[in-house]
């Protein structure tokens, strides 16, 4: 399996080295990276963990501005995508097929050859544009999965609630990933 993850500017850029972790962590899985200019600025304000390991988890990393990369082409054989997080911006240009950088153009390229891309919006609350953008995405065909907080898996840290959503991301393209605790139901009261 063969997945680009495109990594945008907004807040919550950390939990893009957890999904990344996860995709190379399963066998014979391929994770490709591209991070945006803007994710590069947010991860510096927001996380401890040093940039480089997220480069380092992936298989391969590309230049946001590099147009020519083998993923920008639809003969380029991939999985699909997932933007973890996707800014509003990145949301709108998907949208309305503005593939201005290499993260846009890869979605593009999966959306017009059938593939899944998923996207992981990061804004609080969602504006009439945004929702109107939301729809749009969806109605390409696009995978919508904001990073929900829950609870009945009862996290105790911010990690467990990182690995619920790059659960839920990952069983997108049929991946289960370890640290995520599905919903198992609740026993049946007995009537009698």
């Amino acid at each position: 399996m063969r997945i680009i993850v495109g990594v945008t500017g907004a807040t919550g850029v950390e939990m893009s080295y957890y999904l990344v972790k996860a995709l190379t962590c399963e066998a014979g899985c391929q994770a490709d990276l591209i991070v945006s200019n803007g994710a590069r600025t947010t991860w510096e304000l927001e996380s401890k963990i040093p940039f480089e390991e997220l480069l380092e988890l992936a298989d391969s990393v590309y230049r946001v501005e590099d147009m020519a990369a083998d993923i920008s082409s639809g003969s380029c054989v991939t999985d699909g995508m997932i933007i973890m997080p996707c800014t509003m911006k990145t949301l709108a240009g998907i949208a309305t097929g503005y593939a201005e950088n290499l993260i846009l153009r890869a979605a593009d390229v999966c959306l017009k050859e059938g593939r899944k891309v998923v996207l992981v919006p990061r804004e609080m609350p969602f504006g009439k544009v945004h929702i109107r953008n939301l729809k749009e995405v969806s109605d390409l065909g696009c995978v919508i999965v904001p990073p929900v907080l829950t609870f009945y898996n009862h996290p105790k840290t911010v990690e467990d609630m990182i690995w619920h959503v790059v659960g839920k991301v990952l069983l997108q393209f049929g991946i289960t990933c370890g640290r995520f605790v599905p919903w198992t139901g609740m026993e049946a009261e007995d009537d009698s």
